[in-house]
């Protein structure tokens, strides 16, 4: 399985698109465990949405596309309407802990 996820900064509230062959939330977990700068420097994150594919050229194409002009639009969409309607995927980044 691939999948297709966005993740919301809390810091900072911005949206990140990715696209992994795990398990979106042992994904998140990555990110929240500051794997790279960006990570480090956004985090905590929080899992937003995600879609599933069986083949990896389907996933990246969704990528690529949710990174085009109109495809930022659609992502746009889809938070909002996620926000809009409480409808989440009840993960949450990292402790205030760390």
């Amino acid at each position: 399985m691939f999948f297709v996820y966005f993740i919301q900064s809390i810091k900072n509230n911005k949206v990140y698109v990715g696209k992994t062959s795990k398990d979106p939330t042992i994904r998140l977990k990555e990110h929240n465990s500051g794997s790279n700068t960006w990570s480090r420097n956004n985090g905590p994150f929080t899992l937003i949405y995600y879609e599933k594919y069986h083949c990896d050229k389907d996933a990246i194409s969704r990528e690529l596309f949710y990174k085009t002009g109109f495809g930022k639009n659609i992502k746009k969409l889809i938070v909002d309407y996620m926000k809009n309607n409480n409808i989440n995927v009840k993960l949450t980044g990292r402790s205030s802990d760390g």
